[in-house]
């Protein structure tokens, strides 16, 4: 948010005309407007600004929508609405697997893509409930999204985070599989097993004292993985 209290939104699309439309039509709207046609200038823009929410087209010249939707997912949660004239689902499935937020087909009317906006911003904003878990010796403050391990601070990937946040509002109940992976990776995701042990060892890595033994992460063979208390 700006000191004005006004939701950054960032376009991209290389449809200089429709980008014109969409600048004037999110400002009359109350938001603060930001937009690119190219990629890299987009990137630029989005680790300036911090925006709220990114609406992106996907077919651009050079750096495509794509690759810029992987480059903010690897630092950032911020919510992704995609925009394409391919409606297929391959095209929406592999969206979703990078971690998007909303898929919307063009053409589309302004005031469909307002309220889709509206809907993907109300999910992400923090809800009323306790903004700090506590588990054990971890600390984990929700609101700015940062993790301590006996008062020293931990560096996680946004995946990372995800998943310790997940296992750490349910400390001492175990998780299965399925359910720790549709929360983490949303419903669409292909890569259910591998990804979801990789990122159990990463974070072993960054919270166990034994990482090969832990004390901390359990897994429970045949169904899941539990984040015990302390």
């Amino acid at each position: 948010m700006t000191n004005m209290g006004k939701i950054k939104i960032l376009l991209i699309d290389d449809d200089q005309t429709l980008l014109i439309f969409l600048e004037k039509f999110f400002r009359e709207e109350g938001y603060e407007v930001f937009s690119a046609d190219r990629g890299r200038a987009a990137l630029k823009i989005f680790y300036e600004q911090q925006p709220d929410l990114v609406i992106l087209d996907l077919m651009m010249p050079g750096m495509d929508g794509w690759e810029v939707c992987a480059r903010i997912r690897e630092l950032a949660e911020t919510p992704i609405i995609l925009l394409s004239a391919k409606s297929g689902e391959a095209e929406k499935l592999r969206g979703f697997r990078l971690g998007v937020d909303d898929y919307v087909t063009k053409p589309f009317s302004m005031a469909e893509l307002a309220a889709r906006a509206q809907a993907v911003l109300h999910r992400a904003k923090p809800s009323g409930e306790a903004q700090e878990v506590n588990v054990g010796s971890l600390k984990i403050d929700l609101k700015k999204k940062e993790v301590e391990l006996e008062g020293k601070s931990v560096e996680l990937t946004p995946t990372e985070y995800r998943l310790l946040v997940t296992l750490a509002q349910r400390a001492g109940e175990t998780i299965a599989r399925k359910e720790l992976h549709e929360t983490v990776w949303g419903e669409y995701s292909s890569s259910r097993r591998t990804a979801l042990r990789r990122y159990i060892w990463l974070l072993r890595q960054k919270i166990e004292k034994e990482p090969s033994s832990p004390e901390f992460l359990i897994t429970v063979r045949g169904f899941g993985y539990r984040l015990e208390r302390g």
